[in-house]
């Protein structure tokens, strides 16, 4: 589906992997942005990427340690750079062209390998 159509916004984008252009995972759709004022239309801006945004979703402590191995940046990801909505969020760039990666990096340097598996996965 294109990202013009009709959509429920919370069964439909959050929480669905991310794919770049590559066909490489390069997130979750963590939250949504939108653009509007009070008493006027509301209009999808961004999805929001990264463990910044845990902060409203998870136990205090665990968005603590969350942020403490993560970081806590939060990249938007404009709507005009989604291609398709589907069992994933296809993007139409790179995940280096758009900002996303970089927490995965950070996590993945963090933990330990275990047994012959990289962290990374």
């Amino acid at each position: 589906m294109k990202p013009t159509g009709r959509l429920h916004l919370v069964a439909d984008v959050r929480d669905l992997q991310i794919v770049d252009c590559d066909g490489t995972y390069c997130g979750i759709a963590d939250d949504l942005a939108f653009e509007g004022g009070p008493g006027g239309r509301l209009k999808l801006a961004a999805i929001l990427v990264g463990p910044g945004t845990y902060y409203g979703r998870l136990p205090r402590w665990l968005a603590w340690l969350a942020t403490r191995i993560a970081g806590d940046a939060v990249v938007r990801l404009p709507w005009k750079e989604i291609e398709t909505i589907g069992s994933v969020v296809r993007l139409k760039r790179s995940a280096a062209e758009v900002g996303l990666g970089a927490a995965d990096r950070r996590a993945a340097a963090l933990l330990p390998k275990f047994g012959g598996l990289d962290a990374s996965l």
